[in-house]
């Protein structure tokens, strides 16, 4: 492990100048400041006397880390973090990611350099080791997405449970060819929403066709592009779960390209409920995740991690609900 000495020589500084960053910052030059921030990063120099000495150290700011902020499903979960912050004197800094490893590396350092007092990750691409080295020292929640096998404190849906639900409702209604357009799979999520299909159809005694399974990437286009796919193939679905609204939009506008009706022709349910979902023509069958709830829930969290309260549990699992539109062939909304 990495000792305050070994900083101060790769920094080419004191060990005094190194204790001087963190306890009185205001007293080094700023390119000496950033020179051992850089070498602590390297070194992973994060000893718990160290975070005890930054916690003292309030912004009264914590930061919020989106994959992609055009995606309106964050704009709820956004409010009910911002809510709880603004009650309890925090102002809110939003990080977007655009699905980019390297930026998302960049928002976890505003802890290390002290430019936040906690951090909510509404996304997980970086790698579990270096974001449980970062909640070990720093108030870290994680919320719509969890780390396999981590303590990390977590708030979300259990999304194998919700997928299944989805594609059990097509199933009941008669559909026995069902396509599912997955997320992106180095997404827990769509590893998870795919797990939910598989399990339905499995437990219903149906083939899970290879070609039914389409890889997409959470956005519009893509489910038009794949849903277009879909109708070309020999033997096409009869319905569809989209992992989420976005791509199940762009599948029905794919379907109604071809001169067929949704859901005369073809079932589509999606993933979500944002708010284009109930809106749109046909009114969209989807999962409802509480996404005001878990905002709140993931901010009370890193309160609570922030002025030193032990968490009586880590891991919050909210509940979804099947929301029944016209877009499958019953209406119940």
């Amino acid at each position: 492990m990495a000792k305050m000495s070994d900083v101060a020589k790769k920094a080419n500084v004191s060990i005094a100048t190194v204790s001087r960053v963190f306890s009185s910052p205001e007293t080094v030059a700023e390119e000496t400041k950033k020179k051992v921030l850089k070498v602590v990063e390297e070194l992973n120099y994060t000893p718990n006397v160290l975070a005890r000495q930054l916690r003292k150290m309030e912004t009264k700011t914590i930061v919020v880390v989106v994959p992609d902020i055009t995606n309106t499903f964050f704009s709820r979960v956004l409010r009910g973090i911002e809510t709880i912050a603004r009650e309890n004197g925090y102002r809110v800094l939003l990080g977007d990611t655009e699905n980019d490893i390297t930026l998302e590396n960049e928002y976890l350092k505003t802890l290390y350099e002290k430019h936040a007092d906690g951090l909510i990750l509404l996304t997980a691409r970086t790698d579990r080791i270096t974001i449980e080295k970062l909640s070990e020292n720093y108030p870290v929640v994680l919320a719509c997405e969890y780390l396999e096998g981590s303590n990390l404190p977590t708030v979300s849906i259990d999304n194998i449970s919700a997928a299944r639900k989805a594609t059990e409702h097509l199933i009941k209604l008669g559909h026995r060819r069902i396509a599912h357009i997955t997320g992106p799979m180095n997404v827990i999520l769509s590893r998870d929403r795919l797990k939910g299909y598989k399990q339905a159809m499995e437990s219903y005694e149906l083939e899970v066709d290879p070609i039914l399974i389409q890889e997409g990437d959470f956005y519009y286009k893509t489910g038009y592009n794949l849903m277009l796919k879909l109708l070309f193939i020999e033997n096409p679905p009869t319905a569809v779960f989209a992992a989420n609204d976005e791509m199940a939009i762009g599948a029905i506008k794919a379907i109604q390209s071809q001169g067929l009706k949704v859901p005369e022709d073809i079932a589509i349910v999606g993933f979500d409920n944002i708010k284009m979902s109930a809106i749109f023509s046909p009114s969209l069958t989807t999962i409802g995740q509480p996404t005001y709830k878990i905002g709140e829930k993931a901010m009370n969290l890193l309160l609570d991690l922030i002025r030193g309260k032990k968490l009586s549990k880590n891991q919050f699992v909210l509940d979804d609900k099947l929301i029944i539109r016209e877009s499958c062939g019953f209406k119940n909304d």
